[in-house]
């Protein structure tokens, strides 16, 4: 009973904050609703006694996510004036098309996942006490199972770090 109000208290702060961060109007507040979100879904991690996942969503996400978003906050000077006519150089139809290409990488993994059947790997996750414990089993899961989401995940990390770096420069 009571992990259950405590998992509806987290899920409406998880939401909350998730909204909070698409509201703000400051970029920097929007950062640190980020931070609470994502400690948030920590804390439900410990929950279903995934301690592992509950320390890498703080280290890797409150910690390392998050000062590469501040970083490419203050970098970027969201601040600076709006500019009267549109940049002759911005190619809105790439955009376009490269959002299409990703969304069809999504829904091409979404059907992969659900048209496999359940692997051995993820029969013996049910079974959180088995030995080597979760992390053994996480790890097998990523490297077996989730390798292309995986790897998926990397590029996008990728594009995006490639991305900021282009919206920093002043000239292209």
């Amino acid at each position: 009973m009571l992990e259950s109000i405590l998992f509806y208290v987290l899920a409406a702060c998880i939401i909350m904050f998730g909204v909070l961060v698409v509201t703000a109007r400051n970029t920097v507040h929007s950062v640190l609703f980020l931070v609470a979100n994502f400690l948030c879904v920590a804390v439900i991690y410990v929950m279903l006694a995934a301690e592992f996942l509950a320390i890498i969503q703080i280290l890797v996400y409150a910690g390392g996510i998050v000062v590469l978003y501040l970083f490419v906050v203050m970098l970027v000077h969201l601040k600076r004036p709006h500019e009267a006519a549109p940049d002759a150089r911005r190619q809105s139809r790439l955009g376009f098309a490269i959002a299409a290409v990703m969304l069809a990488e999504i829904a091409a993994i979404l059907v992969y996942s659900a048209a496999r059947p359940a692997s051995a790997v993820a029969v013996a996750a049910a079974n959180p006490m088995a030995p080597g414990g979760n992390t053994e089993l996480v790890g097998m899961l990523l490297y077996s199972d989730y390798l292309v989401p995986f790897e998926v995940a990397s590029m996008l990390l990728l594009v995006a770090m490639i991305g900021a770096i282009l919206l920093a420069k002043k000239e292209v």
